[in-house]
């Protein structure tokens, strides 16, 4: 266990290895995604991202300086949306994964992620502590939310189109 409310991309694979799979299989789908970081004064960045599940973690790699990165070391809040992808068909439904990006300056790691992604030196590289994972998806005439946060289980809401309140799958 990471930062108190997070855990590693491993773990929460290890406990959930069917959600998991659902969202590295969403963020597969496309090379770039949206990474939400906080600038210095707390309103929000938004920046374009290629994410990578590589050593049973997920990674995000950075140019050197870049803002998100300088934004990461301040404070390593992030939130992070798979490409919709084109049209409005949800493609799989929307995931988005938020927590802590910690970064690592180890040379052994970095070097062992650069040499198996053939990412060129330097960059930073950070390693994601999943708080929250939400996949927001259709259903027949159902919004369906399903989310996992730290250290409780996996919830699935439906919501109609009706006045109806949204219901807990059990």
């Amino acid at each position: 266990m990471g930062h108190t409310g997070t855990v590693t991309w491993a773990a929460f694979e290890a406990a959930q290895p069917e959600f998991a799979a659902t969202v590295r299989e969403r963020f597969g789908k496309y090379t770039h995604h949206a990474l939400a970081t906080l600038r210095r004064d707390g309103s929000p960045r938004l920046s374009g991202i290629e994410a990578d599940f590589r050593f049973g973690e997920l990674w995000l790699g950075m140019m050197p300086r870049s803002r998100k990165a300088l934004d990461l070391r301040r404070d390593p809040r992030f939130s992070l949306l798979a490409n919709p992808g084109a049209g409005t068909d949800m493609g799989g439904g929307d995931v988005r994964i938020s927590g802590r990006a910690v970064e690592v300056t180890d040379a052994e790691t970095v070097d062992r992620y650069a040499e198996a992604a053939g990412a060129p030196l330097p960059f930073h590289l950070f390693r994601v502590e999943p708080a929250e994972v939400v996949r927001t998806s259709v259903d027949g005439e159902d919004l369906v939310v399903r989310t996992w946060a730290a250290g409780r289980p996996v919830r699935t809401i439906r919501r109609g189109t009706d006045d109806a309140p949204p219901r807990e799958d059990s």
